[in-house]
């Protein structure tokens, strides 16, 4: 058994650090422009402006079932919806506001066809929720709001209307909605504080946290319904999940304060965005993407991956693309996936460069994951004695290897006690990522 012992978590997080890989979804009315999901922000539009797409948002061609398929073809085992994204805009049927889906043409609440369609795929469903709203009307002005750049005056007086208790209270009456009118719901990822931003030419403009979001109140909602839940860490207080974005993590995160190993889960995009967004090019390659996984998981980690949806409701050609690189991999690969972890130190340390280790929670099983392809031969100090069968992985095939020397170099044999050198075929397999499974003794 794996000797990694992670900080213990109020909700259930084992099936979470089994399955390992995740389908991320941002959807909202952001899809309509297609040019980033913080659109409303990063062009200043006011709230007037931004009515042209909720008139208009019409996913006529969103089959939750699809998305739901597709996730799972690709390998993975749950999935978290914008519920509700910075702009809002609702995805569900709350009566909490008339800013939502079933006040459009789409007529209809996504959130529950979403929920439907991926627990009869066997899913696990997660529901993202904004902590940010510039939709709302008791939601001040701050750095990280569309209208931060007005006039200090015009800012000051606008908030002045505002009551921040109002609107943590109707956070709260929809995540009761949320919990209440879906049935069981694994994961809740809240998003996020920033109380700790200020800008020192505008004092005016605070951040906000946990204070503003009454986040213990919060939480204590969501326990109450559901305790079993997965909650991230964004509202400023530790429950179950840490959550690195759009950077590599290279070990296992940890605890600031005690240097416990934490559950954690890297969150990825396909592209640089999160929403859809139509001219964005920095698509990943599929040698990346498959990487990314490896190494989330070879350093404990989940991995959270990302599909904008078009405003008409389906997964774009490029999204795809990316979702069958995942889907190829795993068909074959997902053993040194699920169910697996980083390797135990004194075989982390052998590793090899440009290898990755994954190993089995029960220990008997380690896959190297080979990125960069070695010519015919892959030698690694520290395995001698300690490996009873190697195979590549996407075919069962033997892999044979031997102990404590090397006689493949026209100088002659050298030895080394501790060396294994593992006899590879010169052209590597057409396999994005090839991994070798090693039966340990």
């Amino acid at each position: 058994m794996s000797s990694y012992i992670r900080r213990k978590t109020p909700g259930d997080t084992e099936w979470f650090v089994h399955d390992r890989f995740g389908m991320f979804i941002h959807w909202g009315l952001y899809a309509m422009p297609a040019r980033h999901e913080w659109i409303r922000y990063r062009e200043e539009i006011p709230v007037g402006e931004y009515e042209k797409y909720f008139k208009r948002f019409d996913p006529d061609l969103f089959d939750a079932r699809e998305w739901a398929r597709r996730a799972k073809a690709a390998g993975m085992k749950y999935a978290v919806l914008t519920t509700k994204h910075h702009e809002g805009f609702c995805m569900f049927d709350s009566k909490f506001t008339d800013y939502k889906c079933t006040n459009t043409p789409a007529g209809r609440d996504l959130v529950k066809e979403y929920v439907e369609a991926f627990r009869a795929e066997g899913l696990k469903v997660g529901f993202y929720y904004s902590l940010i709203d510039w939709h709302h009307p008791d939601f001040p002005i701050d750095m990280r709001h569309p209208l931060r750049n007005r006039p200090k005056e015009e800012v000051e007086a606008y908030n002045a209307k505002c009551d921040i208790k109002k609107y943590a209270q109707y956070m709260r009456d929809q995540v009761t909605e949320l919990l209440t009118n879906y049935g069981k719901i694994d994961i809740l990822w809240f998003d996020f504080s920033y109380s700790g931003d200020h800008d020192e030419k505008k004092p005016w403009l605070r951040g906000k946290g946990k204070e503003d979001w009454e986040a213990e109140k919060l939480i204590a909602t969501a326990r109450a319904l559901q305790p079993h839940l997965i909650i991230d860490n964004r509202t400023e207080i530790e429950q179950d999940l840490w959550t690195p974005e759009q950077y590599q993590v290279t070990d296992w995160v940890r605890h600031k304060e005690t240097g416990e190993l934490v559950t954690w889960e890297a969150c990825q995009t396909f592209s640089g965005s999160w929403g859809y967004y139509r001219d964005e090019m920095t698509w990943k390659s599929p040698e990346m993407l498959i990487q990314m996984l490896i190494q989330t998981v070879s350093c404990g980690g989940n991995l959270l991956m990302n599909v904008g949806p078009t405003s008409r409701g389906y997964f774009d050609d490029r999204a795809c693309a990316a979702l069958d690189v995942y889907g190829r991999w795993m068909k074959y690969n997902s053993r040194s996936i699920y169910g697996c972890t980083m390797a135990e130190p004194e075989l982390r340390a052998t590793c090899p460069n440009g290898c990755y280790y994954t190993q089995s929670e029960d220990g008997k099983r380690l896959y190297v994951h080979l990125f960069r392809y070695p010519f015919q031969f892959l030698e690694i100090r520290g395995l001698a004695g300690k490996i009873g069968y190697a195979q590549f992985l996407h075919d069962g095939s033997e892999i044979r290897f031997r102990e404590g020397k090397v006689d493949h170099f026209s100088e002659g044999a050298t030895r080394a006690d501790d060396l294994v050198v593992f006899t590879l075929p010169v052209v590597k397999p057409d396999v994005t990522v090839p991994v070798i499974e090693l039966f340990l003794n």
